[in-house]
């Protein structure tokens, strides 16, 4: 006897049913010399007095940035990051005694040629600063670089794919189904400097490279 079933007169098929999935990952690197160059610097006085110490450091601050602004600097690149006025105390036979005061100004200098560090930091030196935290190399335009980067990671991707498929034998639909994007523009690497006492000598910077990295991770199709 034969019964009509509709349901059941084609097979019920999903797309990509006979497909299977693969995932890996991808990692893509771009080095570069760095083009630019942001310097945090700053002053720090120390008096009896806060008046005292407050006084010294304007006076200190006033002359670091006209020297900065005469080696052709924009006003709009100087900018105060960090200002703060700290107590001194003495210890001693654990009594507490009032020594002083500390006054603190970090200047950022930013958007300054590699090649003009060196200088820079002499210059301020020169003209009162008396520490240095750190300099970050970055270049302009670094989403160009991450997107280069990003390429090589989606090939990357795709390689490691290619030979995963050849070893099982399989057939690999090159372009991948997902792509999820693991990283984020890599930051500047901070030159980590140390406290800079007034010298005649020349500073030497040495930038060496930028390495941005990308990574992803990307689902490919593949047959048996």
């Amino acid at each position: 006897m034969y019964y009509y079933e509709p349901w059941r007169a084609q097979p019920i098929r999903h797309n990509n049913s006979d497909s299977y999935r693969m995932k890996v990952s991808g990692e893509g690197i771009v080095t570069t010399t760095p083009n630019s160059a942001t310097i945090t610097l700053g002053i720090i006085t120390e008096s009896s007095t806060v008046t005292e110490a407050q006084k010294e450091n304007n006076q200190a601050t006033n002359k670091v940035i006209d020297s900065l602004r005469g080696l052709g600097i924009p006003k709009e690149h100087i900018k105060t990051v960090d200002y703060r006025i700290e107590i001194l105390y003495d210890y001693e036979d654990s009594k507490q005694t009032l020594r002083g005061y500390r006054v603190i100004h970090m200047l950022q200098v930013s958007d300054v040629e590699v090649q003009s560090v060196g200088m820079i930091i002499d210059t301020a030196v020169q003209n009162g600063a008396n520490t240095v935290t750190n300099i970050d190399f970055t270049v302009r335009n670094p989403q160009a670089y991450y997107e280069k980067a990003l390429q090589n990671a989606v090939q990357n991707a795709q390689e490691k794919a290619r030979a995963i498929a050849k070893k099982l034998g399989v057939q690999l639909q090159d372009i991948p189904l997902k792509i999820n994007e693991l990283s984020k523009q890599s930051p500047p690497v901070p030159y980590q400097t140390a406290m800079f006492a007034k010298t005649e000598a020349s500073t030497p910077i040495q930038p060496g490279e930028l390495t941005i990295t990308a990574r992803i991770e990307a689902t490919f199709l593949y047959t048996v």
